[in-house]
């Protein structure tokens, strides 16, 4: 079954689903400089839905952006302050209108959110194995979590936008 939050009711998937990381990403984007979109992601981090309950943690230090510099200034104390507080946290429930209510925790500052998106499963996989693929996004301001770094622009504006959006794209792999 497919469905997005729009459409009807979706099943809670029984059982524990553990995510297939070669498959899934997690990452954000945020508007910067009036100019585009600013993107990262990060390379480890964990995901686990047990009978409709999403948990995952992601590893603030293995952080990933096109620029070297932008990247070590993201885990700088200024944004993400990696060495203090080296994971961003969530755990929600998935509910029948096919959101995921639950709390965000990102540089020890933990906040509600509401994942959106797309659940599709379960789906046998080419190996025989049970998933579900969840697409999933929610829109935070990052001031709340402490994270005010800016720059002004010559037109009184500043650089970076406080509304990011954070994005996982999570293929669960039912466990044996």
């Amino acid at each position: 079954m497919t469905t997005t939050t729009t459409e009807r009711q979706v099943a809670i998937p029984a059982g524990t689903y553990n995510a297939d990381t070669v498959h899934s990403s997690v990452g954000f984007e945020v508007e910067y400089a009036s100019a585009g979109v600013f993107t990262g992601s990060v390379n480890t981090f964990e995901a686990q839905l047990v009978d409709g309950v999403l948990t995952g943690s992601a590893d603030i230090a293995s952080l990933v952006t096109k620029d070297e510099n932008l990247q070590a200034h993201l885990l700088s104390p200024e944004f993400f302050d990696a060495e203090q507080f080296p994971k961003v946290t969530f755990s929600g429930t998935l509910t029948p209108k096919g959101t995921v209510d639950g709390e965000i925790t990102l540089k020890g500052v933990t906040k509600p959110a509401t994942l959106t998106g797309q659940i599709a499963g379960p789906k046998a996989d080419a190996w025989g194995n049970e998933r579900w693929i969840l697409t999933l996004e929610t829109t935070i301001d990052r001031t709340e979590f402490g994270i005010t770094w800016n720059a002004p622009l010559p037109d009184g504006t500043n650089a970076l936008a406080n509304e990011v959006t954070l994005k996982a794209n999570l293929a669960l792999v039912k466990a044996a």
